[in-house]
């Protein structure tokens, strides 16, 4: 699976400000930056990248995903540390 493919559901899906995945093979790692993260739990945060990319994931496409999520004004610190690829 192409990650510019999952790049585009989780932009149509979701309302963020950026979303960057790396891949390789079925194993996938997804950082992604909206302002409603801020309101979310870890768990919620979790559950809305899932929920769009469910379909991937259960006919396999998608096996293992890492997931990192941020509020615009986390990642304006955080991606000094957790630069895409």
């Amino acid at each position: 699976m192409d990650v510019t493919e999952i790049e585009q559901i989780l932009k149509d899906a979701l309302d963020l400000d950026e979303v960057h995945v790396n891949g390789d093979g079925s194993h996938y790692t997804i950082i992604a930056v909206s302002d409603t993260f801020s309101e979310m739990s870890r768990v919620k945060r979790q559950q809305a990248i899932y929920a769009p990319l469910s379909e991937k994931i259960a006919d396999g496409s998608m096996h293992a995903i890492s997931i990192k999520t941020f509020s615009v004004k986390d990642w304006a610190r955080e991606r000094q540390f957790n630069l895409p690829q």
